[in-house]
Parts: C-alpha cells; sequence; structure tokens
C-alpha cells in the first residue's frame, strides 16, 4: 500500500506539472479557445491534466484512508456491516471500503 501511494504522489506531482506547463502554454496563444484551432487543444488539455489530477488526489486520499484502517487494524473490515472484505476483493481494488455484499457510500 505504501509504494501505491508513493506512485500517486509521483503521478500527482507530475500531472501538477503538467497542468502548469498547460497553463503557460495558454498564456502565448489567443484567449478565444473557440476560434483558435490551438486553443482548443490547449482547452482540451488543460481540461483533461485537470480531470486527471482531481482523479489522481481522490485516489490519493483513498490510498491514504486505507493505510489509516490498516494502522487501526481495520483494514478488510467492511465498513457498513462488519464482516470480512474478501481477499480477492482487496487484491483488485486495495482500497476497498466495503465488501461486496454491501454498496459503498461515497
Amino acid at each position: 500500500m505504501r509504494g501505491e501511494r508513493e506512485r500517486t504522489v509521483v503521478r500527482l506531482a507530475a500531472l501538477t506539472d503538467d497542468y502548469a506547463e498547460v497553463v503557460e502554454a495558454s498564456r502565448w496563444t489567443n484567449a478565444d479557445d473557440e476560434h483558435d484551432p490551438e486553443g482548443q487543444t490547449i482547452a482540451y488539455e488543460r481540461s483533461r491534466t485537470g480531470a486527471l489530477g482531481a482523479q489522481t488526489r481522490a485516489h490519493l486520499a483513498e490510498v491514504d484512508a486505507a493505510l489509516a484502517r490498516l494502522a487501526a487494524g481495520t483494514y478488510g473490515v467492511c465498513e457498513r456491516c462488519g464482516r470480512p472484505v474478501p481477499e480477492e476483493r482487496l487484491e483488485a481494488r486495495p482500497t476497498a471500503r466495503t465488501c461486496v455484499r454491501c454498496p459503498a457510500t461515497s
């Protein structure tokens, strides 16, 4: 789990750098993205990179929550019903908070 956190932090840093580069590039283009063929590409990249950054931040929060459960001794216990989360589910999704029977509430 710690390795996953480290990989996620590295990915988030790279996305943050990418976003800063896209923002900087947009300063040197026409502000009218809709009518500038290159502007549309920059707007798309800004939007895509921003969305990927948000997803990565959310994943990092999930990893941190899983690490907190690990430290508290509650990792692998369903937060809804208290039953064990099947090992197969934890292998597929290490940040899982619930067993397969209980719906996640996020």
